[in-house]
């Protein structure tokens, strides 16, 4: 009798243990984009230490940067690196390509034991905002990476793909199953995709339902959420309550319809800005990105493709020299801030705590802010010409309608950009003269909405080292600029 009582003990923890494991593996498997468009970076031995924190098993980059990735060494995290589009021309020599893999790939799998998983080759080549620049220049540049990975014996470990964006397919019917990808560059997005196919690799799509409300103003607000509370989509059948499920099973209708429906897809980004624009806020993001985390959780799936979702959250770090012309929100899509301080609650399924680990060890620069000088006169004719140097050279984006600071008063956005430029130019006296007109203060302007920042310590490891004389030389282009 006690035997049986400890084999039915045994066999229900089995069971237990089991359960525990499946639950982890489909909430634990998400990825994060680590963006470095930043004027001041995190020590990438910083962010490493977020990414464990918060159980992030996977990481994509945008480059091969050495420092970022021997920072990712040992730390067993999946890692995607990536080539720039301005790579892909020179890419086109398989001996430019073997060069490249020896020294961004061959060296970290050898060296330092950096658990590299794919090369994504290129960024959204085919957006259509780029006029073609890329068309013909992806496939050869993919075709010699991929070459080049199987010389180097990294074949079975190591896999390429090209993160392409949403605007690739589309549905004559809007419904799912009219998917197909453009006429204007279907051969050229099937002949990547065979090849994928032929060499076991992923297609890699980024999925914004941010962008569709962005573009459209009819957009039905409640379709870009998880929440069921949309108007329900029929397609033949099947019910669609989400913009995420319809739009990928949008691509998997236009795979299947051309001879690849088993093609694993990886949704390379994925989240929710929050500022920079009326819809862009705290939120909205943590609504969207908690509900795509429940969403995938389950492990279900769309209704097209069943199974745990591949996916990276776009993205972990605000980048606050990211290019705007897409929109003021580009600089805010960060679950963390600048300086890694969580934005918003996000329960990832990976933490103890359920809730978001900020950085550690993260190091400021003084407690001070350069302000417009209280006897300035708004009429002074330096105003305008000063907020708009400051601004061109440092970040407005939460500045405007519907964004976090755009309910200062004019003295506010006055100060909100000098501040900007000063912080971003590490907190330099010069940067706070403005033809007399900024004053630095240790008395913090911010208001409830409305943070005012202090930068971090300038990080200069690395690429970053780059970056030394040219902040050196805008020092004295900045005293030039004040004296004359």
């Amino acid at each position: 009798m006690g035997s049986f009582a400890f084999s039915k003990s045994f066999g229900v923890l089995c069971l237990v243990t089991l359960l525990m494991v499946s639950i982890l593996h489909l909430v634990s498997g998400i990825g994060a984009n680590w963006g470095t468009q930043s004027t001041h970076n995190l020590p990438p031995e910083i962010v490493v230490k977020m990414l464990k924190d918060n159980g992030f098993q996977k990481v994509k980059l945008f480059d091969a940067d050495y420092d970022t990735l021997k920072a990712l060494g040992n730390s067993g995290i999946e890692v995607m690196v990536g080539i720039p589009n301005d790579m892909l021309t020179t890419l086109g020599s398989l001996k430019a390509a073997e060069k490249w893999v020896s020294k961004n790939v061959s060296v970290h799998l050898s060296h330092n034991n950096v658990n590299i998983r794919y090369v994504a080759v290129g960024n959204e080549p085919f957006l259509e905002t780029y006029n073609g620049s890329y068309l013909r220049t992806t496939f050869p540049a993919l075709q010699n990476v991929q070459t080049a990975l199987v010389k180097a014996g990294h074949g079975n470990q190591v896999k390429v793909t090209v993160p392409l964006n949403a605007d690739v397919y589309e549905s004559a019917s809007s419904l799912p199953s009219g998917g197909d990808f453009r006429a204007d560059i279907h051969n050229f997005v099937i002949q990547i995709v065979k090849f994928l196919s032929d060499n076991g690799c992923p297609f890699t799509i980024n999925i914004y339902p941010f962008i569709s409300l962005y573009m459209d103003s009819n957009f039905p607000v409640e379709y870009a959420f998880f929440d069921g509370n949309a108007t329900p989509l029929n397609d033949g059948g099947i019910i669609y309550t989400n913009m995420f499920d319809a739009n990928h099973d949008t691509l998997v209708w236009a795979l299947k319809k051309n001879g690849f429906g088993n093609l694993p897809i990886i949704v390379g980004e994925i989240g929710w800005p929050t500022d920079g624009d009326r819809n862009a806020n705290l939120q909205l993001a943590q609504r969207f990105n908690q509900g795509f985390m429940a969403h995938i959780s389950e492990g279900k799936g769309t209704p097209m493709r069943p199974g745990p979702v591949d996916a990276y959250l776009f993205s972990l770090i605000d980048e606050d020299a990211k290019s705007i012309q897409p929109g003021n929100f580009e600089r805010h899509w960060g679950i963390f801030a600048y300086d890694g301080r969580p934005k918003y609650s996000l329960n990832l399924g990976t933490t103890n705590s359920g809730s978001l680990v900020p950085a550690s060890n993260v190091k400021y620069l003084e407690r001070k802010w350069c302000v417009l000088k209280p006897d300035a006169k708004l009429d002074d004719p330096q105003i305008a010409p000063s907020v708009s140097y400051a601004c061109a050279r440092a970040d407005c984006t939460s500045l405007g309608y519907g964004t976090s600071c755009g309910g200062l008063d004019a003295r506010g956005n006055v100060s909100y950009a000098f501040n900007s430029y000063y912080q971003i130019n590490n907190q330099l006296d010069v940067a706070c003269k403005f033809s007399g007109l900024g004053t630095i203060t240790k008395s913090d302007p911010s208001t409830p909405s409305c943070k005012f920042g202090i930068t971090i310590e300038p990080y200069y490891g690395g690429a970053e080292q780059k970056f030394v004389y040219t902040r050196l030389l805008l020092s004295l282009i900045l005293l030039l600029w004040t004296i004359l």
